[in-house]
């Protein structure tokens, strides 16, 4: 009889502590997916030195200090992306900081170009464009 009582004081115990532990993952909020910025860069169909530097360079920030943020390589010449290429006027070679969710965008063409030469200055730059586009 000692034991009948000890096994089912283990069994309801077991089921309590089962019922908590549901009932609390119930309660906990679902996560909201906030909103991602994208690095876009266009280019033509030929591309020049300074072009596959600002990739490289672009890709090796967000590899570093971004990993969460998406890269997209366009080719304006492809006819099939002419709608975006109009969307951000980009004809050749740009570079943009782009929110999808609120279709915010930021041209750094200029910035890629003038510190293409320069990693460390393109890549603390970068940060620091990043970091102040997430932030509004």
């Amino acid at each position: 009889m000692k034991n009948l009582s000890v096994t089912m004081f283990a069994i309801v115990a077991f089921l309590l502590v089962s019922y908590t532990i549901k009932a609390q993952q119930k309660k906990q909020p679902v996560a909201v997916k906030k909103a991602t910025i994208e690095v876009i860069q266009f280019h033509s169909e030929y591309r020049c030195m300074t072009c596959h530097k600002i990739e490289d360079l672009t890709k090796a920030t967000l590899a570093s200090s971004f990993k969460t943020i998406p890269f997209r390589l366009i080719n304006v010449s492809d006819k099939s992306n002419a709608k975006m290429a109009n969307q951000f006027e980009a004809a050749g070679t740009a570079l943009f900081l782009y929110n999808p969710s609120t279709g915010k965008k930021q041209d750094l063409t200029s910035f890629a170009f003038m510190k293409a030469g320069n990693k460390k200055a393109f890549e603390a730059e970068l940060k620091k464009y990043i970091t102040e586009f997430i932030k509004g």
